[in-house]
């Protein structure tokens, strides 16, 4: 029988289809979570669970021992934040504190989830791997991802961990119980409760299923040290929302609100973020981020990986369903009660 697998961070959105799909393979799958996280993305599987987090190292050791390949989905995407300072803590911080425990182990293959954001884009060009950043203006959240992924390959470089790249892009899918971000974008299409959508906004997009399985790829076929770009095509919020709606039977939203305004209110925002310290959502930095400057090109992970993504809009359609779904047994549930 093979060696275990071992996912960290198997209870979030990437990282539990990563775990699912290592079970439905018949490996052998350890997962790490953080007590009191929420596990229903992966209750019910025949995994072990360590239960600790990416700063305990005692467990860190006891879950990689005699592992051949770790699965790394940890990641703070609150790119709202007006303390950056959490964002460096956990992906820059916390991914060093995990490669030096990895460094001493004997694995085969260390597969990071890092993101699209790192890869250098603009427009009028297609991006790939070798295409470096700009990190002129770019946001804190850009910044600790890039120096995440820079502090990965070093350790692939300097300590010989067996470490790989995967730059995944903005994920849809069913399984989302922690309510990303873009996931909520299609729960309220969905549920026909999104009064607009931001004109001029496309982000690269990839099935949640699909990066889960260029992760497995990566480790079985991916060379050390590389980086992989993870994304199906480009694809406007505004087709999101109203793939979203028809899936669920219900009306698209039927404005849209025209890019110098969403510039206007995300002006406010970062405004009111500064004078209040509060977080806010929709900010300069967060509508930079949404607004993809360029195209990038998978072309890398499908010739050397092996990789066939589906058309992005099955998973947004995915999606749509689940959160529908979910609405329906909650509300089955409610009425089962006795008043």
């Amino acid at each position: 029988m093979s060696s275990p697998k071992l996912v960290i961070g198997a209870n979030g959105f990437l990282g539990s289809h990563v775990t699912r799909q290592l079970v439905a393979d018949g490996h052998q799958v350890r997962v790490m979570v953080r007590a009191n996280a929420s596990t229903i993305s992966i209750d019910g599987l025949d995994v072990q669970r360590f239960v600790g987090d990416i700063w305990d190292n005692a467990v860190l050791r006891e879950a990689m021992a005699g592992v051949d390949d770790v699965y790394y989905c940890v990641v703070d995407a609150r790119g709202w934040l007006s303390d950056p300072a959490p964002l460096f803590h956990t992906n820059v911080e916390g991914t060093r504190n995990v490669l030096e425990v990895a460094k001493d182990m004997n694995l085969h293959r260390f597969i990071f989830t890092s993101s699209y954001v790192t890869v250098g884009r603009r427009r009028g060009k297609t991006a790939s791997e070798t295409d470096i950043i700009d990190l002129r203006g770019v946001t804190p959240y850009v910044r600790s991802r890039v120096q995440a992924e820079e502090l990965v390959l070093s350790y692939a470089r300097e300590h010989n961990v067996p470490a790989i790249a995967m730059c995944v892009s903005t994920t849809y899918g069913s399984g989302d119980w922690g309510r990303t971000p873009h996931g909520a974008i299609i729960a309220g299409a969905a549920f026909g409760k999104l009064p607009f959508v931001m004109g001029g906004i496309a982000l690269e997009a990839v099935g949640v299923d699909d990066a889960a399985r260029a992760m497995i790829l990566a480790a079985e076929r991916g060379q050390v040290g590389e980086r992989y770009l993870i994304s199906e095509k480009m694809i406007s919020n505004a087709d999101v929302a109203r793939i979203a709606a028809l899936e669920a039977g219900v009306p698209p939203p039927a404005k849209t609100i025209p890019l110098p305004l969403a510039y206007a209110l995300a002006a406010m925002g970062t405004a009111k973020a500064r004078l209040q310290k509060t977080d806010e959502k929709l900010s300069l930095g967060s509508l930079r981020l949404m607004r993809a400057e360029g195209p990038v090109d998978h072309s890398k992970a499908v010739r050397e990986l092996g990789w066939q993504p589906r058309p992005v809009e099955e998973s947004v359609r995915e999606a749509a369903r689940f959160w529908v779904g979910l609405r329906e047994a909650k509300r089955q549930a409610k009425a089962a009660k006795p008043d």
